[in-house]
């Protein structure tokens, strides 16, 4: 497993270079929320990048305070981006749950799967798993804690 952490202060910072370390970082970032202007390629350099709101899992309790920060989540080696259902309009936010990856034939390449709530997905067609996870400044207070077993009316 390939995942390197760096803590200053209490900002994380992953990266993460196999699947073992991809799966790590998918938690660290389940439940952000990302609005879709803040989601960004560059086919130029093979980057593909989003800033998010982190939930902070890490620091997370039965009770509050629960915290977000801003992050920057962030794919090198990129060879295609497709997507499924993002949404165009610029007041609409994304929840990321998941993030898999499915090798292909001839590693280290592969298929990177970004799953949101609902049916949005982007999938990213990969040289090698290049991923970076980190967080922008200070996390500030939230009230909600997301909650998966929480049954909609």
């Amino acid at each position: 497993m390939a995942v390197e952490n760096v803590m200053a202060g209490s900002a994380l910072k992953l990266l993460a270079e196999d699947s073992d370390g991809l799966a790590i970082i998918a938690a660290a970032v389940q439940d952000s929320l990302v609005k879709p202007q803040d989601i960004k390629f560059d086919a130029r350099s093979r980057t593909f990048g989003l800033e998010i709101n982190r939930f902070q899992w890490e620091r997370a309790g039965k009770r509050m305070p629960y915290f977000r920060s801003r992050a920057v989540l962030g794919f090198s080696a990129v060879e295609t981006v497709r997507s499924r259902a993002v949404s165009r309009d610029v007041d609409a936010v994304h929840v990321l749950m998941d993030i898999r990856f499915a090798p292909e034939a001839e590693p280290p390449g592969g298929a990177i799967t970004l799953v949101f709530a609902g049916e949005t997905q982007i999938q990213l067609k990969v040289e090698c798993i290049d991923v970076t996870l980190a967080d922008l400044g200070p996390s500030w207070p939230t009230r909600r804690k997301p909650d998966h077993e929480k049954k909609r009316p």
